[in-house]
């Protein structure tokens, strides 16, 4: 008889701590489908190496509507069979211009809200309502920030989509606990990770970014936690037996 399967739906999959999440995911023989604004070809070698199911979508999440309407018809006809459990991570995530609010393009502002909070929002509907029944455990991991829980200036709208995923994830953790088969669900702050997004927080203007020394100082301190190490910390947590008793939470307090 067949093992049964644990699938992974992972947006923002391409690079940083996403693509190291991916890695692991299909090292440990998760069916995975992951959702980025391009194909990753080492991922798909990784894959193939490890005799594991990838799907990759191309996709720009600034149009939410769009993958979410894809995912919710694919999962719907693909169905539970076969699986043990399904998981939506929702990782990919943006910085606009590093500036005070009122020096911000609205595109660019527009852009980074809807791909930080929009699409993840979006996601998270069609994943409930086309997996509602589903007899398998469903997971849903929203990837969070201390900057959810903290003011920054020059980091407005960053700041505003963390929180409002924080409390978007309280919210469906409410209406999942008065489902009998609810969904587990949490927003997690994996801590700070040195990425492309880290780069660019510290190599930021300083006369319209204060915290940029800040940011330097834990490059320079050795810090920051490889994408490696921080996939782990948060798979890990999401392989906890008590996942989503605290609908937000930080990899740093476990």
């Amino acid at each position: 008889m067949t093992n049964p399967t644990q699938l992974t739906i992972l947006t923002g999959a391409s690079r940083g701590m996403g693509l190291a999440m991916a890695e692991q995911l299909l090292d440990a023989g998760h069916a995975l489908l992951c959702i980025s604004r391009k194909p990753n070809e080492a991922l798909a070698d990784r894959a193939r190496t490890a005799g594991a199911t990838l799907e990759q979508w191309p996709q720009d999440l600034a149009r939410g509507e769009t993958a979410a309407a894809k995912l919710g018809t694919w999962l719907q006809a693909r169905g539970a069979d076969g699986l043990a459990g399904v998981t939506l991570i929702n990782n990919a995530g943006l910085i606009p211009t590093i500036a005070p609010i009122g020096e911000i393009g609205a595109a660019d502002l527009a852009e980074a809200m809807r791909v930080d909070l929009e699409a993840p929002m979006l996601l998270t509907a069609a994943f409930l309502h086309a997996t509602a029944g589903w007899r398998c455990q469903r997971k849903v991991l929203n990837i969070s920030s201390g900057l959810g829980r903290r003011a920054m200036a020059s980091q407005a709208a960053y700041c505003a989509a963390k929180a409002g995923m924080d409390h978007f994830t309280r919210c469906v953790a409410l209406e999942e606990a008065l489902r009998p088969d609810g969904a587990r669900v949490c927003s997690l702050a994996p801590g700070v990770i040195d990425t492309d997004m880290q780069v660019q927080l510290r190599g930021a203007d300083a006369s319209r970014f204060p915290d940029v020394g800040d940011f330097a100082g834990l490059k320079n301190k050795g810090m920051l936690t490889s994408p490696q190490d921080a996939a782990a910390r948060v798979l890990r947590y999401l392989a906890r037996a008590d996942f989503g008793s605290n609908p937000v939470a930080d990899v740093r307090d476990a």
